[in-house]
């Protein structure tokens, strides 16, 4: 299956996941740097809005759709289906790392955190999505299984 064939019927912008992906790695990279959980709680608040597909209360959609308009850039759609899953990837990552920080496992937190900041830049620099290349790798796998959704 090749990642450029059509998953679902919805699209999204590229260019905005690529800039929310932005936040979340400046987000991330604050919460490394100064060990505040305040940086966590807004990085797991904005994964459980675009989750819940509450975009209307993701201030990282809020801005990112401020600077999309405001630098005139174009939408760049592509499938939506790979990028929501690399969101709920997100939100257990981000939701992960609260937990654990809160739970005093703070170097546990710390590595989470540097691997969602890795996912992030890899994703705002070179369009290279992590959670979209499982996804793909879960949609062959279920191909080569004969596409049977109650895979025991």
């Amino acid at each position: 299956m090749s990642p450029s064939c059509p998953i679902s019927t919805r699209r999204v912008d590229a260019n905005m996941v690529r800039m929310i992906s932005f936040q979340v790695a400046l987000f991330t990279l604050l919460f490394l740097i100064t060990q505040q959980s305040f940086f966590a709680w807004v990085i797991l608040f904005d994964f459980f809005m675009r989750a819940l597909r509450l975009s209307n209360f993701s201030l990282f959609q809020i801005i990112g759709k401020f600077v999309l308009k405001g630098w005139g850039v174009a939408p760049k759609l592509c499938d939506e289906s790979p990028k929501r899953f690399a969101l709920y990837l997100g939100l257990v990552t981000s939701l992960i790392i609260v937990v654990f920080y809160f739970a005093g496992f703070i170097l546990f937190a710390t590595v989470v955190a540097v691997i969602l900041l890795i996912c992030a830049l890899l994703e705002t620099v070179f369009d290279f999505c992590i959670g979209c290349k499982l996804y793909y790798a879960i949609q062959i796998g279920k191909g080569l299984l004969g596409n049977d959704r109650n895979i025991q």
